[in-house]
């Protein structure tokens, strides 16, 4: 079980430490704290992403505001009460602190899940395609989490078309999106969201071609005259 959880779910991040270590809970003695790390995309702007750490790796990695985490883990889901209201809450658990590399991206992600609502799909003023899409990924111990995804132009015209229940693959990079809620007439309160931005994406009875631990060392390999290349034509590959 615990190869298939890897499997499903994997990520690499790197980033800068921008708050310090809050304690969230504790297991079998074992503390675990909540940061938030500041992850540059290729374009300039940058993620901001929310950590869980056990206490022993802040500790060994002597982690703190200003250091730059370099991370293998899961985007992982849990329920908090807000406000009288469940509300689903997202979260890089760190597995495992790594040596920085330079060339690798710093924010790759891939899953294998099921789909578990009705995709969303929508087009932007400027007719720019998109589809949201909630993913069940199974976990240890009868567990799963539930990540919101972003899929775009084709990706999103094919998975608008998938039922709840059919099984995928992807990849991608997760990111921050600040938004603002409407509390009453007279005041907004500004709110951040968490989700993959999907770039490969492929269903159950395509996916044999969809090796995750393939498409993970894939997605985080960057190449400088790929980048170059991409720039060259008036956008960054992001």
């Amino acid at each position: 079980m615990i190869n298939v959880e890897k499997q499903n779910n994997k990520v690499y991040v790197k980033g800068e430490i921008i708050t310090e270590a809050k304690f969230s809970h504790e297991i079998y003695g074992e503390g675990f704290y909540e940061m938030d790390i500041l992850v540059k995309r290729l374009s300039g702007q940058a993620d901001v992403l929310p950590i869980t750490i056990s206490e022993r790796l802040i500790e060994s990695g002597n982690l703190k505001i200003g250091s730059v985490l370099s991370a293998i883990g899961q985007f992982r889901s849990y329920n908090k009460q807000v406000d009288g209201k469940s509300k689903l809450m997202l979260t890089v658990f760190v597995r495992e602190v790594v040596e920085d590399v330079e060339y690798k991206n710093p924010n790759t992600i891939v899953l294998s899940g099921f789909i578990c609502k009705p995709p969303i799909y929508r087009t932007t003023p400027f007719n720019r395609e998109i589809a949201d899409v909630l993913i069940a990924v199974n976990r240890a111990y009868n567990k799963s989490d539930y990540i919101p995804c972003i899929a775009w132009g084709r990706n999103a015209r094919f998975v608008k078309n998938l039922e709840v229940g059919e099984k995928v693959s992807l990849s991608g990079r997760i990111q921050s999106r600040e938004y603002q809620k409407k509390i009453s007439e007279t005041e907004t309160k500004l709110l951040t969201a968490y989700e993959v931005s999907i770039s490969k994406l492929a269903a159950y009875d395509n996916a044999e071609n969809f090796d995750l631990n393939k498409e993970f060392e894939l997605e985080c390999e960057i190449l400088q005259k790929e980048t170059v290349w991409y720039w060259q034509r008036g956008y960054w590959l992001i």
